[in-house]
């Protein structure tokens, strides 16, 4: 049995067919492997996209909830501080007039003659009140 050179080539040519349909068969195997990892692996990660969507919702449901409470006690606020400005200048006004009443009280104090009439007339006053006392006193022995 002798072969003739397209036998052989035909078998040869078989051969690779053979071989290349195995390589093929591995290649496949393996791709559809890799495609069912893929899409595990695009599943978990929609899975947490979702969870992490809703947890991102979450979060600006409560930011929502929490801006309207800050703008909220902000507003009940708000009077306050108007009735700290206002006391501020009142108060700064009362420090005006007392540096006012301060420096008139400091310009009479200079007038030493005033203050020593109204001293002797005090002190005389006072004498007179003692004396009067006295003399009433007595009288109430008798």
């Amino acid at each position: 049995m002798t072969m003739t050179f397209g036998q052989l080539a035909g078998i040869i040519a078989a051969i690779a067919f053979l071989v290349l349909v195995v390589f093929m068969c591995r290649v496949l195997s393996r791709l559809v492997k890799t495609v069912s990892q893929l899409t595990e692996s695009m599943s978990s990660l929609t899975k947490d996209a979702d969870n992490i969507s809703d947890q991102i919702e979450q979060l600006l449901d409560k930011t929502n909830t929490l801006m309207a409470d800050i703008n909220e006690k902000s507003q009940k606020v708000e009077p306050l501080f108007d009735t700290i400005v206002d006391l501020s200048e009142s108060v700064s006004d009362l420090n005006e007039a007392s540096r006012g009443m301060a420096s008139k009280i400091a310009a009479t104090a200079k007038d030493t003659s005033k203050i020593k009439q109204a001293s002797t007339i005090f002190s005389v006053g006072k004498h007179a009140f003692n004396a009067i006392n006295k003399a009433k006193s007595k009288k109430s022995k008798k």
